[in-house]
C-alpha cells in the first residue's frame, strides 16, 4: 500500500504573460523589489498530497491519504468523495484554515510560488506507523521542515521505505536533514533545480545515492531515473497541448507511483508518470483533468508503442 503525505491546499494560480527573466536584474537580486501584473487568476483544488491522491483516485491506485486539512475543505472533500478516494485518515482541524499556494506562472511555463501551510502544520502529530507498516512505501511530500523529517525519522525507526520528496521546503530544510533524508530513502523525486540543490548541499551525495532510485523530472524535456547507477530516460508523452504545467510533477509521481504499487519496472513506471502528467498540462489547475483508465491506456500505447495492462 501506499501511504500518501503532504499537503491539501488550495491554489491561486495566476498568469503573468511574461517572462521572468526579462525583469530580473541580477545585478540587483540582493535587492529584490519587483510586481507582476498578472492576466488572470483561478482558485482551485491542489497541494502535493491532495494532487497525488486525486490521480490514484483516476487511476483506481489503493493508497492511503494520510494529511490535515482545515477550515474551506468541505467543497474538496466533496469532490474526492465524487471519485471514490478515501478520506478516513484525513485530519481536520476546525480551528485553521486549509493549506493555501500562490503560484505566478510565466510565458516560458516559469513559476515562483509562495505558500501558507495552516492547518497542515499540525501534520506535525501524525503517526506514519500507525497505518504503515515494512511492506508499504510512504510519500513523504513537503510541508515544512519539521514535518518531513518528523515523518520521515518515523519511517526510518520503523524499517517503512519511503519517497524522500521535500520540493518546495528546500528553501528552509538544513543540510544535515537533508542528507538524512536522503541516506535512509528507497526513492528521492525532485526536478531538476531540487535535486541539484539537494546534491549541492549533501556531502558524498554520489556515494550516498548509488543505492537509491534518484528520479529528476525536466518539465517539458521528460525524467531521467537513475538506479544503481543505470540511467532511464523518460520523455515525455503525447499531449493535446499546454495550458497549465501546474501540478505536473504530482500527477508524474502518481503515475510512476501507480506503476510501483502493480510492479511494472522503473522504465515503464516513469513512462505512466509521463502519461498521467501529459492529461495534467492540458487543464488550468492541478486536479482539473479527468480520464477513464482506458484512455490512459491508450494515450500510453500512442505515446510508447506498447501496450500496457495493469
Amino acid at each position: 500500500m501506499i501511504i500518501v503525505t503532504g499537503t491539501l491546499a488550495y491554489d491561486y494560480i495566476m498568469d503573468f504573460p511574461g517572462k521572468f527573466a526579462d525583469h530580473i536584474l541580477p545585478e540587483k537580486i540582493h535587492k529584490l523589489n519587483i510586481s507582476f501584473h498578472i492576466d488572470d487568476f483561478a482558485k482551485m483544488r491542489g497541494g502535493t498530497a491532495g494532487n497525488v491522491s486525486y490521480t490514484f483516485g483516476l487511476l483506481g491506485t489503493p493508497h492511503i491519504l494520510f494529511s490535515v486539512a482545515g477550515l474551506g475543505f468541505e467543497e474538496y472533500k466533496k469532490k474526492f468523495e465524487e471519485i471514490g478516494i478515501d478520506l478516513s485518515h484525513v485530519v481536520y482541524d476546525p480551528t485553521k484554515k486549509i493549506s493555501t499556494g500562490f503560484a505566478f506562472t510565466d510565458a516560458a511555463d516559469d513559476q515562483i510560488w509562495g505558500f501558507y501551510n495552516g492547518a497542515a502544520e499540525n501534520s506535525i502529530h501524525l503517526d506514519v506507523t500507525t497505518i504503515a507498516k515494512p511492506s508499504d512505501l510512504v510519500l513523504v511530500g513537503p510541508i515544512s521542515e519539521e514535518v518531513v523529517i518528523h515523518l520521515a525519522k518515523q519511517c526510518i525507526t520503523a524499517g517503512i521505505p519511503y519517497m524522500f520528496d521535500p520540493g518546495m521546503t528546500l528553501s528552509k530544510i538544513a543540510p544535515e536533514n537533508i542528507a538524512l533524508g536522503v541516506t535512509h530513502s528507497r526513492y528521492i523525486v525532485g526536478n531538476d533545480y531540487e535535486i541539484e540543490l539537494m546534491r549541492s548541499r549533501v556531502k558524498n551525495w554520489d556515494a550516498i545515492t548509488k543505492d537509491k532510485i534518484v528520479i529528476t523530472t525536466f518539465g517539458a524535456k521528460g525524467a531521467e531515473i537513475v538506479d544503481n547507477g543505470k540511467k532511464y530516460s523518460i520523455p515525455i508523452a503525447i499531449n493535446n497541448g499546454v495550458l497549465d504545467p501546474t501540478g505536473a510533477g504530482d500527477a508524474w509521481r502518481a503515475g510512476f507511483l501507480a506503476g510501483v504499487e502493480k510492479g511494472k519496472d522503473i522504465q515503464i513506471s516513469g513512462q505512466m508518470g509521463a502519461v498521467a502528467a501529459s492529461f495534467a498540462i492540458e487543464k488550468y489547475g492541478t486536479q482539473e483533468h479527468t480520464y477513464t483508465k482506458e484512455q490512459f491506456l491508450q494515450r500510453y500505447e500512442k505515446s510508447f508503442g506498447e501496450t500496457l495492462a495493469f
